[in-house]
């Protein structure tokens, strides 16, 4: 279709947006939409150019990683106060559930969050998500039974679903996959604090305001985050007309659960092969099998299938997965030989990841930046497999002689790799889908990671079990403690207790047990690597000046969206403009460019050609 070469005057009020549209051009906004150097808010720069994002929407990210500090922080603080919990409410046999009613509600609900988010808008799902995670740490810590707060970690598991997978939607609609990198710091860093500082945090505020200010705390950062992302973030409303796939949400979640369930009690309250795991596991895969052929059929599946049609999003997908394996499992075991062989204080637990934790955080800071400054990508994912491979396999050579600067500099070597990664699988992810797809997207990679820590502990912890046993068997000398009756969680003091016989024996059995455990998640991470020489880079949206971006659904004028009021034709086409049924939606290159200032698709009529950035309208 041919341009029009002259365009009416603008109105006042609209920015340079049009009133009305001649008969052959494009609908109103398109072209703006579409054109990576829009300039959608006076107070906004134009995406991709380098320059520093609005004040607002660094506000907004301030409020967003609060949120995502709210749920990594949690369980690492409920950790150190379930001690005193189990005390004061009694119900020890009951006492694992408390992490896993939090664990089953995050992981069921993920998937949802990010599909009701697609549906009808971020904000309000996001605000909604954090309200109902508030309501569940008020409810958790007036608890009065250990009943009630197992079924209150629930209520706020379901709302920490809707935290990190609309943290990572709203980052994607905010900021272009391009400039995203700049950011990754950031996300790290979170990540980092909440591991070292959640069991100092939690560890104080039980010794001194009791064990509910664990979850009261929650309340402050919870408030800070709803006001500033009220005030500030302008996303539109959506008005969906799809109907809710209520058949595959229920199959879903069916799915989930008895995945987590599986992994959760395979080993320890069952043994693999006992009648429930096998029936749990069958559950899972009939839902599976169920799923697929209801997401087939449904107009707006929970899962749409046609992500998965593009290789990085399914590699990224696999990449996700194997990083959660890996990482879970060696936060986990970590900790556990420091304490166990090392003699480190389990007071401060979280300071012994803290070489893993800093490398990530630095190498994820200088990836992001990086790929903001060159636009490219795929070298990172292989050098992230190659360095956890190493790292892991190092981790591996650790016997009871190893001193701690030689662990820690095998774990920063794994930090590495991890920082690479970690960030980087979401972004490729995110740029691989329309944006109409970018909720989905982004609680479906979540998913994935969350799922592969789950059977990463489940299967690394069953493989220390065996191999531990089989060391005590062999080497126990008397007064050996018996390590079905909890002899892994010795610490420093317990261990100096014992005989000189057993401790050397038991220590020489976990040193055995970390052996087989990282040897094997070495293996397994070799497959991260594979997959990552077969990742194709593709332009990330939000070019720099005088490139035109190709990827479906730029991102780039999404960045005004806390700046305008909503509504505004400039905020929410490209990211949340919407396609109603029966309606004409923009080709993969231009997904969301055809969006009217209403979010509706406007007309039904082909977007217009992309202009090369700089070019006059």
């Amino acid at each position: 279709m041919t341009r029009s070469t002259s365009r009416p005057a603008p109105a006042p009020g609209r920015s340079g947006r049009t009133t009305k549209t001649p008969p052959g051009a494009p609908p109103d906004g398109a072209e703006d939409l579409a054109s990576p150097t829009a300039d959608a808010s006076p107070e906004s720069p134009p995406p991709g150019t380098g320059a520093r994002p609005a004040r607002s929407v660094r506000v907004v990210l301030l409020a967003l990683m609060i949120a995502m500090l709210l749920a990594m922080l949690d369980n690492m603080i409920i950790g150190t106060a379930m001690p005193t919990i189990v005390g004061e409410l009694g119900g020890l046999n009951h006492l694992s559930w408390v992490v896993t009613a939090y664990t089953l509600a995050t992981a069921a609900s993920t998937p949802i969050w990010g599909k009701l988010g697609d549906l009808y808008g971020r904000k309000g799902i996001f605000i909604t998500s954090i309200v109902i995670f508030l309501i569940g740490s008020v409810l958790s810590g007036a608890a009065q039974t250990m009943g009630q707060l197992i079924g209150f970690r629930g209520v706020q598991g379901l709302g920490a679903g809707g935290l990190m997978v609309g943290v990572m939607a709203i980052i994607g609609d905010l900021i272009p996959p391009r400039e995203r990198g700049r950011y990754q710091g950031m996300m790290a860093g979170v990540m980092a604090f909440a591991m070292i500082g959640g069991p100092l945090v939690g560890g104080t505020l039980t010794d001194t305001l009791g064990w509910r200010w664990s979850f009261y705390i929650n309340l402050p950062l919870g408030a800070v985050a709803l006001v500033m992302v009220s005030t500030v973030l302008h996303l539109p409303k959506k008005r969906s007309k799809a109907r809710i796939d209520y058949a595959g949400a229920a199959l879903l979640t069916v799915a989930i659960t008895a995945m987590v369930l599986v992994t959760t009690w395979g080993g320890t309250e069952y043994d693999w092969d006992s009648r429930e795991i096998v029936s749990l596991a069958t559950l899972a895969v009939l839902a599976g099998l169920a799923l697929l052929l209801v997401e087939r059929r449904v107009a707006e599946p929970v899962l749409p299938l046609h992500i998965f049609r593009s290789r990085n999003f399914s590699l990224m997908t696999l990449i996700g997965f194997l990083v959660g394996f890996v990482m879970f499992g060696a936060m986990t075991f970590l900790p556990l030989y420091q304490q166990t062989v090392q003699g480190a204080s389990a007071t401060n637990s979280g300071l012994l990841l803290l070489p893993m934790l800093l490398s990530m955080m630095l190498v994820s800071l200088f990836a992001g930046r990086a790929t903001t400054r060159t636009g490219r990508y795929k070298t990172f994912p292989i050098a992230g497999g190659a360095l956890i491979v190493t790292g892991l396999f190092l981790l591996s050579t650790m016997d009871t002689g190893t001193s701690r600067l030689v662990s820690g500099c095998y774990m920063a070597v794994l930090g590495a790799g991890l920082g690479f990664l970690m960030q980087i699988t979401m972004l490729v992810a995110q740029n691989s889908v329309e944006m109409r797809d970018m909720g989905v997207a982004s609680s479906t990679t979540t998913l994935f990671r969350t799922v592969g820590g789950s059977f990463g502990v489940a299967l690394m912890g069953a493989l220390f079990t065996q191999q531990v046993q089989d060391a005590m068997a062999g080497r126990g000398g008397p007064g050996a403690p018996s390590f079905s009756e909890g002899a892994a969680q010795l610490d420093a003091a317990s261990l100096a207790e014992l005989p000189a016989a057993a401790r050397e024996a038991y220590q020489s059995a976990v040193s055995a047990g970390t052996h087989i455990v990282f040897l094997i998640a070495a293996c397994v991470a070799v497959v991260a690597f594979v997959a990552a020489w077969f990742v194709h880079e593709v332009p990330l949206r939000g070019e720099g000046p005088g490139e035109a971006s190709e990827e479906p659904g730029n991102a780039g004028t999404a960045a005004a969206a806390v700046a305008a009021p909503p509504g505004s034709a400039a905020v929410t086409g490209g990211t949340d403009g919407e396609t109603g049924p029966g309606e004409a939606s923009a080709e993969p290159g231009n997904a969301g460019t055809a969006a009217g200032p209403d979010g509706a698709a406007g007309g039904g009529g082909p977007a217009a050609p992309k202009e090369p950035a700089g070019r006059p309208g």
